[in-house]
């Protein structure tokens, strides 16, 4: 028998632009839906395909890969590719314009907050109906119960409505009814773009956990660090199709590389924001050189000027930071730095357009090719503007003893001068009090 429980044949997936989407349905609606739905949505396939008119778009366009048992695979890709709509098909929510679709196992899946989960019925009420929809027996979502409630730590709000829950209440919940009824095809898109931070570690050990147990895992984030350090293959989306699927860490390496702007002058405005943009826009990030010039080559030790262009598109909004992140292709964090703890930068009533510079006089990074995340924020209050690889630049050699060894980003990312000398009269130290190894050395 096969060990390939994912096939995807030449899928496509057909949407009208500025389609208006369904408020959500009762339970009664919902079943007779699904009686009636199947000879709709075969009508609206056919109608789609015969009269493909101009405010119809691709939102994924002859998409094949097999994933086999056992796999983890991250679907990275910036934000309208195809993505979420990829593991919607996958979990039977909608239906492929066009290809097929094998699917060999059970399926949890826990998509973006608002699906999955009935919001009249309450906490418990889903982990039950979830439990149905997966084909499990009651008595098997009762073994699994307490875990469930636990993980999700929200036992004081179980005879609550979920449409009462908070997004955090409302994803710590689906996840752990995803992760926790032993499906043996698990999707999770985005689950980390919500709640803090030890959830959000949380929710990558359980991931670990259900890999391990030889159950499939696909993961949708924009967290590459994540994605490399759960994954082994990358599918990188593009435009709806597939871009590259291969090795992980080559998948995020391009695809960083493609989304970054890496020539001067070019506009980031229309790059796709992780959060924001509707009050302050970044619309540009410049790298200059020591001599004052447009460079994405350096060498440690250089002086690097990053100028950050921005757009003012609320006249109410006059005062923000600017937060830059530098990061590997592994997507790990190396050297941050923020505005404000120097002070709100405020910008002028009369202008819309205003530029920030901020200098670092000596580059610490070891040779290799590094990406900058930009953020505009009111400190510790809103996210004004998020965009993740803004650019790129290389740092081409760290030489910083002038020996002709060059200390590459694989050694560590961040390194600095040092000196080293021979202690003269070391035995005689050694006998000292105050330097005697600590065996020697009594209480």
């Amino acid at each position: 028998m096969s060990d390939v429980v994912i096939k995807v044949e030449n899928l496509g997936k057909l949407y009208r632009i500025g389609a208006q989407q369904e408020r959500y349905k009762t339970l009664r609606e919902s079943l007779v839906g699904a009686v009636t739905g199947p000879l709709r949505r075969l009508r609206r396939s056919k109608s789609k395909i015969q009269n493909p008119k101009s405010d119809f778009i691709w939102a994924l366009k002859d998409v094949s890969f097999e994933v086999k048992q056992g796999e983890v695979v991250g679907i990275i890709g910036r934000n309208g590719t195809g993505k979420s709509t990829l593991l919607k098909v996958l979990s039977h929510i909608t239906e492929p314009t066009e290809g097929r679709v094998a699917l060999r196992g059970r399926i949890g899946s826990l998509l973006e907050v608002g699906t999955g989960f009935h919001p009249e019925l309450t906490g418990a009420e889903n982990i039950y109906l979830n439990g149905a929809i997966l084909g499990m027996r009651r008595a098997e979502i009762e073994r699994k119960f307490d875990e469930i409630v636990a993980f999700s730590e929200i036992e004081k709000f179980l005879d609550t409505p979920v449409k009462r829950y908070s997004s955090g209440m409302y994803v710590r919940l689906a996840f752990a009814v995803a992760a926790h009824l032993e499906p043996e095809i698990l999707l999770v898109d985005e689950v980390l773009a919500v709640g803090d931070a030890a959830f959000q570690k949380k929710c990558l050990g359980k991931m670990g956990d259900v890999a391990k147990e030889g159950r499939t895992v696909l993961f949708v984030s924009h967290n590459m660090g994540a994605v490399q350090g759960l994954c082994e293959r990358g599918i990188w989306l593009e435009g709806g199709r597939v871009s590259m699927n291969g090795l992980v860490r080559e998948a995020v390496l391009a695809y960083l590389a493609a989304s970054s702007n890496r020539q001067a002058g070019i506009s980031i405005e229309k790059l796709p924001r992780v959060t924001g943009g509707d009050d302050i826009r970044l619309i540009n990030l410049e790298l200059l050189d020591q001599s004052g010039h447009h460079a994405y080559r350096f060498d440690h030790g250089d002086r690097m000027l990053m100028r950050f262009w921005f757009r003012v598109l609320n006249p109410g909004q006059r005062y923000f930071a600017i937060e830059w992140t530098i990061c590997t292709s592994d997507g790990n964090k190396v050297l941050y730095a923020s505005s404000s703890p120097q002070g709100q930068l405020l910008i002028s009533p009369i202008e819309n357009v205003g530029c920030v510079e901020c200098e670092i006089p000596c580059l610490p990074l070891t040779s290799g090719r590094y990406f900058i995340n930009c953020l505009l924020s009111l400190p510790h209050q809103k996210r004004i503007d998020e965009v993740e690889a803004a650019t790129s630049f290389d740092v081409t050699t760290c030489d910083i003893c002038n020996t002709g060894f060059d200390v590459r980003q694989s050694l560590a990312p961040v390194t600095t001068a040092t000196y080293w000398s021979i202690v003269e009269g070391a035995q005689s130290l050694l006998r000292s009090p105050n330097m005697a190894p600590q065996s020697q050395i009594r209480g």
